[in-house]
């Protein structure tokens, strides 16, 4: 049985967490022996002293949450990333300039933060932001450009990606089967696809591995966790 919870990145991102709950987070990723903490950039350094005796790594976003930033800024910060102690790095792409089309821009952002990724030794994940790209020809035009520059990782979501809906409120679809699907057809061998935004259990992220996804991004870790060991426990 696949060992879910190993594939874990477990987020620590959200606007109001606190000191404590980076602390309390940390603690729990390294009781759970999930694959890393994705934290809030001005985190990192505490995240790896907190973790420096740990095989959990440190992971942080860039451009986060909506891929706005100009490229060189995004670069600067992936670079002070690596300076503070992340050894992973979640670059939202732009996401105006994917809906515009211009493939030009946006193979030279994602390239602009690959480059920083290969020379300081950290992986690179790319967010496609799938509830505001929707069109399934820009997610493989994605998938086709992150397969060029050799990325390590494309992602669905950040998990922030609320959009307006027919009743008024704001919500977010995060992965979905589909997404997953069409990413771990659409990219090269040497690109793994992480599933992330709405994965809230067992069978979720359960399946969201049935379809390809190597990576789960989710701030549901202990409930996983807990749901994995009733599963087993079942056999």
């Amino acid at each position: 049985m696949t060992d879910l919870v190993s594939l874990i990145d477990h987020a620590i991102l959200h606007p109001t967490a606190t000191e404590s709950d980076l602390q309390q987070g940390c603690s729990l990723a390294d009781q759970l022996g999930v694959a890393t903490v994705c934290v809030k950039p001005y985190w990192v350094a505490a995240a790896a002293s907190l973790l420096a005796d740990s095989e959990v790594g440190v992971g942080t976003v860039i451009g986060f949450p909506h891929g706005s930033n100009n490229s060189s800024l995004k670069a600067a910060e992936a670079d002070q990333a690596c300076d503070d102690g992340a050894t992973e790095l979640d670059m939202v792409v732009n996401v105006g300039r994917v809906l515009d089309s211009d493939w030009d821009y946006v193979q030279n952002d994602i390239q602009a933060v690959c480059q920083v990724a290969r020379q300081r030794g950290a992986l690179l994940k790319v967010i496609f932001e799938t509830d505001f790209v929707t069109a399934d020809e820009d997610k493989i035009q994605l998938c086709q450009i992150c397969t060029d520059l050799g990325v390590d990782f494309v992602k669905t979501s950040t998990g922030f990606g609320y959009t307006r809906r027919e009743e008024g409120g704001y919500a977010y679809r995060g992965a979905t089967e589909h997404d997953i699907k069409l990413m771990a057809a659409a990219v090269g061998e040497s690109v793994q696809v992480k599933a992330s935004g709405g994965i809230r259990g067992y069978e979720d992220a359960l399946r969201m591995v049935e379809l390809g996804a190597s990576r789960l991004g989710t701030s549901a870790s202990a409930e996983i966790a807990k749901q994995q060991g009733s599963n087993q426990s079942s056999y």
